[in-house]
């Protein structure tokens, strides 16, 4: 979670775990509806969903980090999956802008500015070493032309993530923690009454859009009332909103969709269970998340697709309409797959 000071980033972190916070980090749930159905089939002891989990750094103000304060914020940032920015869009005199007046389409700017500088100086550096280096083997020449591609962009202020870097590039970078390369989530923290009137922010859509982030609009001040409510009382608050659902539940989903996670689920009288994996993962891999004897042993996975069951109903139906079939090794893993896997050690 980055962003400059007093935007509201200690508030999410705290709605987003349900006060769960250790010193900076956070557990967060990934609310999924499918759960719900499973455990009403299974009746298990234990329902576990998905989660995230969040780091909240310090409030970058731009020209204000040196030396070795500017060094830990990047090394922190550096050990992301993803970013979360948050930028704010309410005014609060208690709590005084930094800059001295809000305006969440600079501050989203400012920031990126700060993120893409950061990767310009490590792309040239480690480009320039590689120059160096003579002998290179073929996977450095690789590296190296990479990197100053990367260079050339970020020079002209467009983030990684922009450059359209095909899977086998963007894994030779894998290992350099270039910022701007991680999918970025823009959530603008606003007021209650822009809440309720559902004013967009088209210039901060459009900077969004056009660096390749995903926006999605928030009000800390509307969920920390939500959070204190009873379930019974959150209806009709919501949809005085034009809300469907907390802000909280939005945002859980929308980091999750910005990491590429999509989740299996494994169901029985003990637990039902949501297993979060990235796309693409084979069922041997997935297995692995469970238990690394599991991937070890694999020997074949028994599949069902949630729709398939939502359509049936119960598992006896399922099973008995052929909805169950049996996956090898190298199977793609599909969201909403309910899985048991089948193993020998």
């Amino acid at each position: 979670m980055i962003g400059v000071p007093n935007v509201g980033k200690s508030t999410l972190l705290e709605l987003l775990s349900g006060g769960g916070i250790s010193g900076r980090l956070a557990v967060a749930q990934v609310p999924d509806p499918r759960l719900d159905m499973l455990a009403g089939l299974f009746h298990p002891k234990k329902v576990t969903p998905a989660t995230i989990r969040l780091t909240e750094v310090p409030g970058l103000l731009p020209g204000h980090l040196e030396g070795g304060q500017r060094n830990s914020f990047f090394d922190a940032v550096r050990r992301s999956d993803a970013l979360l920015h948050v930028v704010r869009a309410f005014g609060d005199p208690a709590v005084p802008h930094p800059l001295g007046s809000v305006d969440p389409l600079r501050d989203a700017r400012l920031v990126e500015e700060e993120l893409i500088l950061a990767d310009l100086e490590r792309a040239e550096s480690l480009a320039q070493r590689l120059s160096k280096k003579h002998p290179r083997t073929r996977e450095e020449d690789v590296q190296w032309e990479v990197l100053g591609r990367c260079a050339s962009a970020l020079s002209d202020a467009l983030p990684l993530r922009r450059m359209g870097l095909s899977e086998g590039e963007t894994a030779v970078l894998s290992g350099f923690g270039l910022l701007t390369l991680r999918q970025e989530l823009l959530v603008c923290n606003t007021d209650e009454d822009t809440l309720r009137e559902g004013r967009a922010f088209p210039d901060l859509q459009d900077w969004a859009t056009s660096n390749a982030a995903t926006l999605l609009v928030f009000s800390a001040k509307v969920e920390r009332e939500i959070a204190a409510m009873e379930s019974a009382e959150r209806g009709e608050f919501l949809e005085a909103f034009g809300l469907v659902e907390p802000g909280t539940d939005r945002l859980a989903r929308a980091a999750y969709r910005v990491l590429h996670l999509v989740s299996f689920f494994t169901a029985g009288a003990d637990e039902v269970r949501a297993w979060p994996v990235t796309e693409g993962t084979p069922a041997k891999k997935a297995a692995g998340k469970i238990h690394s004897d599991i991937e070890r042993g694999f020997i074949r996975a028994e599949v069902a697709a949630f729709q398939d069951l939502e359509a049936t109903a119960t598992w006896k139906a399922l099973r008995e309409a052929g909805g169950l079939r049996l996956e090898g090794k190298d199977y793609v893993v599909q969201d909403g797959d309910i899985i048991t896997f089948r193993f020998n050690v």
